[in-house]
């Protein structure tokens, strides 16, 4: 049976066949009674899962086999969830040993206060906290390294990140580079973070990243002019601490990318290759809730209801990303986002019809659930495609309600732009577990779709 199992760099893309014949997700190493049960094509891990993918001409099981064991690991930090809860990100740097914590936010957010808020309790704890804030929308890879620098030289102990996902992922970039050295090019792909890093704390501001509970960190390659995806189970942060307060003083635009970027998370996680009974719970209740909430909190900012249900839909579905990976979608926006440092969320909200269509072509009954989640009854008993064509009408109904452009074109995208950005598509970890295989050509065809 070992013959059987090739090794996951010799197979590095799955096979159509590959794929339609069945995904295995273990824990860890394979192990000898993982591979008494079926015979695999192909081996390729994804974070702390391997994917076994089925071979075509595998023997048919016997009827009296029990079918292969599907295992799965759920990472989750700390959370602590609900309003004035900033005051406890203060008594979490404590029990986590600091001294002096290192506060990353950015500009936007220190005029509206919320640092200032943080910092105070951290000094009324005793500690001797160091405000760094030179970041922005995207972070660059200079930033990280920029603001590591400032971190040795402050002798700075635990990170806290106070603001939206390119503040909290530019707080996971100097906290990397902290315990391991080097520059964050170095950790670019899947795992390849040897040392354990400081304590993280994350204090979100905005409600759909998820880079708060997640094992991701997107940085900016401004030599490349695309973006890197850093994954790995130390990035998971030691505590989360979200206040639906801070969610209140996000511009409206901010609150339509975030939010769309939430959805995506939960429609990404739920059709994943790596998808499971506890991913696929967060990630429909993270659809329900953004489906109901986004457009009332752009209607009423103030409104605490629903300020607290999009804060727990960014929780959920970040819960839910981090432990099933994402697909297409967001691997083709790092690229485009990467290339005219375009924001994140907008370009899911265009992608994001687009590929439901594309992966709805392999896996339709996988979307039936995502439309009851989103209330559309007028699917029940109809078939599944055509539950794909509604949940991808309805996702561009609502980026139509939340003014999100139409097409790629409107952001700046050309069609001289597609060709490079189809193959480092490609090469991105997120498309990895996307349920449906893409070649250049077919990313490309995508891209146009979506201009």
């Amino acid at each position: 049976m070992q013959d059987t199992v090739r090794n996951e760099g010799q197979h590095r893309t799955p096979s159509d066949d590959a794929v339609r014949e069945g995904t295995v997700v273990l824990v860890g190493d394979v192990r000898e009674s993982d591979r008494a049960n079926a015979t695999f094509a192909a081996v390729r891990r994804v974070g702390d899962s391997v994917l076994l993918l089925g071979a075509r001409d595998a023997p048919e099981p016997r009827a009296a086999e029990a079918p292969p064991l599907r295992l799965s690991k759920f990472h989750a930090p700390e959370i602590v969830f609900g309003p004035d809860s900033v005051q406890e990100a203060a008594h979490a740097a404590v029990r986590l040993g600091a001294r002096r914590p290192f506060v990353v936010t950015d500009p936007g957010l220190l005029e509206a206060g919320w640092p200032s808020d943080l910092l105070t309790h951290l000094r009324a704890t005793g500690l001797a906290p160091e405000l760094w804030f030179d970041v922005t929308p995207n972070p660059k890879d200079h930033e990280i390294e920029a603001g590591f620098a400032r971190y040795v030289e402050a002798g700075c102990d635990v990170v806290l990140g106070i603001g939206g996902g390119s503040v909290m992922d530019a707080a996971k970039g100097v906290a990397l580079l902290a315990a391991n050295g080097g520059r964050i090019h170095d950790y670019e792909g899947i795992d390849r973070i040897e040392h354990p890093i400081p304590p993280m704390i994350m204090l979100p501001s905005t409600s759909g990243t998820g880079a708060d509970v997640s094992q991701f960190c997107i940085v900016t390659d401004t030599d490349r002019h695309t973006k890197m995806t850093i994954m790995g189970r130390a990035l998971v942060p030691d505590v989360s601490v979200i206040d639906p307060r801070l969610l209140t003083t996000m511009p409206d635009d901010l609150n339509a990318a975030t939010g769309l970027d939430a959805l995506t998370h939960g429609i990404e996680a739920f059709v994943s290759l790596a998808h499971g009974p506890l991913t696929d719970h967060h990630a429909l209740q993270a659809i329900s809730l953004v489906h109901a909430n986004l457009v009332r909190t752009m209607m009423r900012p103030n409104d605490a209801a629903a300020r607290c249900a999009m804060a727990q839909a960014a929780l959920e579905a970040g819960l839910a990303f981090t432990n099933a990976i994402l697909g297409a979608t967001h691997a083709m926006s790092h690229q485009a986002g990467g290339m005219l440092d375009l924001p994140h969320g907008v370009v899911n909200g265009v992608l994001l019809p687009h590929v439901i269509r594309f992966n709805g072509a392999a896996v339709p009954e996988r979307f039936v659930p995502i439309a009851q989640a989103m209330g559309l009854s007028d699917v029940a008993g109809a078939p599944a495609e055509e539950a794909v064509e509604r949940v991808a009408e309805e996702v561009r109904r609502l980026g139509d309600e939340v003014g999100v452009p139409k097409g790629l074109g409107d952001l700046g995208v050309t069609d001289a732009d597609i060709p490079r950005l189809a193959h480092l598509t490609l090469s991105d970890a997120c498309l990895t577990t996307n349920p449906r295989p893409a070649s250049v050509a077919e990313v490309a065809a995508l891209f146009r779709t979506a201009m």
